[in-house]
């Protein structure tokens, strides 16, 4: 795939097509021997981790250079490119990577289960550094770290077996430090690359212009830039470090060494003068040693001082909630005043008028969570009205970057821009919901700009968590729940959901000039994108029934997060469930013709439902019945954008 003379790090690179012990032997050798301004230092971690660990930062540091080092933007997307491609094979049944370090990362993956979405979130940041050099906001350059970095931190988390909300969160404000930091750091080498990841906005409130930048001007508002910038990173730091007395062994020591380094960075711009615009700081061997030495001395004293031990994971409550990453702070909880008392009153006049099946189920919640949902849907409801209303792509694009903005200001606390805003922000902060979700909800709308086919299963499952998964998981924050193993259930079942949508919109689809169903499906079926006008045929059928099969799975395995949720909240999830997945057996009972007429259910089936599960307690009692007689008793959670 790659010339080894385009990429140092392909030095004793092996053969495409190796074994896996020697393809393990080269991301050995890599992780220990290439440049950083720290080693991987998973010595500390048990012994079994050593070779996960090494295939991951393999993997990471060859997305980096591919996207860093090649000189040529063009030639770099297309090295990516094909990178994406070789790395899905790692999850596909009967297919095997072929570059060496997708080799060894297959062994972990197969071992982890870690996720592919976190990889390739990694390559649309690198991608997106071959087309953007300059961010406006802060919210754009927070945005890119959560790709960029945030990912990492997770995949590291997923291979020491934690994968719960909490650490997760915590996890990206280490990472967005350290990136920060990072950019902080390398200013001259970033501008050798014609790349400023300094806030335009930052420069224009220090009397600075991206002339100044390119021009080095170094002077004393480059000076207070520069305290400004690291004061606010060190911001983000301070928010992540609970992280650390929040997992086991060597691994604590391993992301406060981190910590404590990226820290260190910013001490050596500081005493640097500030003058990153000329040369690069750096931390001599000697503060590594001194770092390391403080770490492991933090980790023997927290065994001995066992009168103070916490649990793995302490309770929320205990966690500081007014620190984030959107804007640097996940918003404080808005105060109870009549702006938001009206803000929540729009917010339940948008889904109401929406006449979705949510608001029918938000019916069954308690007040307070009946109007986090309703903030939810507005919210969502405008994003995806933007991106499905007239207009031409540039006028929708600018109109998905403003909302953007304007969910990074409601999460710093100002909620001017927009009605639905002061609610959207009482609610992100009472629930603890991550905004990574709503940027992600955001990109899935952006999508819709651009991509009008998706070629494979995997490319749409990409699309369906942006757009659905999403929603479910900041759904899922509302019900409340406690299983680490709930966000993949809720995921699953926002899949579920959105393929129902799908399914019962191919022919509407079509005439919007988007195809959802898989291109490889329509080509086993034989079935032509224009079919997909009506009226059905017998190929039609065979391909929905097909598409009908996998959802139901999706349902089925998604279904046992009914009993994760909070008691309060299990009548509604369910209720949402049963419509849902009710819509997907109508549509097999009609024999799969969703092109006479459109499918639907009544205002008084749902109302049913939300009833019976409510009044009388059926959940508790009712066994699923997806994959046998009665299809109907089945469904998934989440605020699909295409509810409704």
């Amino acid at each position: 795939m790659l010339p080894a003379p385009e990429l140092e790090i392909a030095r004793n690179l092996p053969p495409e097509g190796c074994s896996a012990e020697e393809a393990q032997h080269y991301t050995r050798w890599l992780a220990t021997h290439h440049y950083e301004n720290f080693g991987v230092v998973s010595w500390l971690l048990p012994r079994e981790l050593h070779q996960h660990f090494y295939n991951v930062y393999a993997y990471c540091r060859w997305s980096d250079d591919l996207g860093d080092e090649i000189p040529d933007p063009a030639r770099a997307l297309e090295l990516l490119n094909a990178w994406e491609e070789d790395l899905r094979h790692c999850w596909r049944h009967g297919e095997e990577p072929s570059h060496p370090v997708l080799i060894a990362l297959r062994e972990t993956v197969r071992a982890k289960h870690t996720p592919l979405r976190l990889y390739l979130d990694l390559l649309r940041a690198f991608r997106q550094d071959q087309k953007i050099q300059r961010y406006a906001t802060w919210g754009d350059v927070l945005g890119y770290c959560a790709y960029s970095a945030n990912p990492v931190g997770r995949l590291v988390l997923h291979l020491c077996d934690y994968r719960d909300e909490e650490r997760q969160r915590l996890s990206d404000f280490t990472c967005t430090a350290l990136q920060l930091a990072n950019f902080w750091q390398d200013v001259s080498l970033d501008l050798g690359k014609g790349r400023i990841y300094i806030p335009l906005e930052e420069l224009a409130k220090h009397g600075l212009t991206e002339a100044d930048i390119v021009a080095r001007r170094f002077d004393a508002r480059y000076v207070a830039l520069m305290k400004s910038l690291i004061a606010r990173t060190r911001e983000v730091f301070d928010a992540g470090l609970p992280l650390a007395h929040r997992v086991d062994g060597g691994l604590r020591t391993d992301i406060e060494l981190f910590s404590r380094g990226g820290m260190a960075i910013l001490d050596a711009v500081e005493a640097s003068g500030y003058n990153t615009l000329s040369h690069r700081p750096s931390l001599s061997k000697w503060t590594k040693v001194q770092l390391l030495g403080r770490a492991l001395g933090s980790r023997a004293f927290a065994r001995s001082a066992s009168s103070e031990k916490e649990s793995p994971l302490a309770p929320a409550s205990s966690v500081p909630r007014d620190v984030g990453l959107a804007g640097l702070s996940v918003g404080v909880v808005a105060r109870e005043s009549h702006d938001v008392a009206a803000s929540y009153a729009e917010c339940n006049r948008i889904a109401r008028a929406a006449r979705s099946s949510f608001y029918l189920a938000f019916f069954g919640l308690p007040k307070n969570k009946r109007n986090a949902l309703c903030a939810l849907y507005a919210f969502m409801r405008l994003v995806d009205d933007v991106s499905d209303e007239p207009g031409d792509v540039e006028s929708k694009r600018r109109g998905l970057a403003r909302w953007r903005g304007l969910l990074d200001e409601a999460a710093a606390g100002h909620t001017e821009g927009h009605a639905v805003l002061p609610a959207l922000a009482d609610t992100i902060a009472r629930f603890e919901i991550p905004t990574r979700y709503f940027h992600d909800l955001i990109l899935g709308a952006e999508m819709d700009l651009t991509v009008a086919s998706y070629a494979t299963f995997d490319r749409l499952s990409e699309y369906c968590y942006r757009v659905a998964g999403t929603v479910g998981l900041t759904c899922l924050h509302v019900f409340g729940f406690r299983d680490p193993r709930a966000p993949d259930l809720a995921e699953r079942l926002g899949l579920a959901f959105q393929l129902t949508n799908i399914l019962r919109d191919v022919q509407s689809d079509y005439e919007m000039g988007r195809v959802y169903l898989p291109l490889e499906d329509l080509d086993r079926f034989g079935v032509r994108k224009q079919d997909l006008r009506g009226p059905l045929t017998p190929q039609l059928r065979e391909l929905l029934a097909f598409e009908a099969d996998r959802v139901w799975r999706f349902y089925e395995e998604g279904a046992p997060l009914v009993a994760q949720v909070d008691p309060n909240s299990r009548a509604t999830l369910w209720a949402l469930i049963r419509t849902y997945s009710s819509l997907l057996a109508r549509i097999e009972e009609r024999g799969f013709d969703v092109f006479s007429s459109r499918v639907s259910l009544s205002s008084a089936e749902k109302i049913q439902f939300l009833l019976t599960a409510g009044m009388t307690g059926w959940w508790k009692r009712d066994a699923l019945a997806m994959r046998s007689g009665d299809r109907r008793r089945s469904g998934g959670p989440g605020l699909s954008r295409r509810a409704g």
